[in-house]
């Protein structure tokens, strides 16, 4: 068995299928791990979400922004966007199947025998593994609670509050975890995060540093992999730190590593229209 893990997809399948032609990846021996965003912004959202679901005894993936969205969507499609392509998949026959397999997917996977974990966006500097286990709990037992999960999508976007306490409760408690998770770049030592700035690492606004290069960060020496950020390009010199969004979406390029090699597997794609 191969275990490839593969960064934001976004509804790009011709470029995913490729790259898994490439390997020669096998669904009944290989596992394919995905750091979320599967879909949207791309032009087969549905396709790809289908796709997946069709390999999924094969697959680990981790929820991203945009899965969220998808998922709040469905219960509101009033959340829709300008720029969304995800509209196909809440008109589709299969909507509500994709959406019960999305709901029952984690923040954050932890391979206990390859010791990696696998994340959408990051982890913030001030939080254990098994602190960040936890917290991402959470979230995905509230995800997949049918009573709980409208409340939680109504107050799920935001940026308050900004950094995390133990104080918390609540919806708060909720989206700042999930914000951690899902949408964070740039931070502070105290865990603040700054949700402008979507550059490079030389962008990083006064006082804050991209959240794996903190000083004294909890993780420090642990193997992560994350995806969210297309700007770095995949470039990240951060020892244990692996970053997969190579910006697909944008016309860059799709990426899959090896995970026990950690050898790249990359493919060209075509510039978003």
């Amino acid at each position: 068995m191969t275990v490839y893990a593969v960064g934001d997809i976004q509804g790009c399948l011709d470029p995913l299928q490729k790259l898994l032609d490439k390997v020669k990846f096998n669904p009944d021996k290989d596992k394919l791990w995905c750091v979320g965003d599967l879909v949207n912004r791309g032009s087969k959202s549905l396709k790809t979400l289908k796709f997946l679901y069709s390999i999924r005894n094969s697959i680990v993936t981790v929820l991203g922004n945009h899965d969220l969205h998808l998922i709040a969507c469905f219960y509101d499609v009033k959340r829709l966007k300008k720029g969304d392509t995800i509209k196909e998949i809440l008109d589709a026959k299969e909507c509500k199947e994709l959406i019960g397999w999305l709901r029952q997917q984690p923040l954050l996977h932890y391979d206990n025998v390859r010791k990696i974990t696998l994340v959408h966006a990051g982890i913030p500097p001030l939080w254990t593994l098994e602190e960040s286990i936890i917290r991402a709990s959470e979230v995905a037992a509230v995800l997949k609670d049918d009573e709980k999960i409208t409340d939680f999508l109504d107050h799920m976007y935001g940026s308050d509050p900004v950094h995390w306490s133990e104080l918390l409760t609540g919806h708060e408690r909720l989206r700042v975890i999930t914000n951690y998770f899902t949408r964070m770049r740039f931070c502070k030592a105290d865990g603040t995060i700054e949700f402008k700035s979507k550059e490079g690492l030389d962008s990083a606004p006064l006082g804050y540093k991209p959240w794996f290069e903190i000083p004294n960060r909890k993780m420090a020496g642990q193997d992560i992999m994350f995806g969210h950020w297309a700007a770095l390009e995949g470039h990240c010199s951060e020892p244990h730190i692996y970053a997969l969004d190579t910006g697909c979406v944008w016309g860059n390029c799709l990426t899959l590593m090896n995970v026990d090699s950690k050898v790249l597997i990359s493919t060209s794609c075509a510039k978003k229209k």
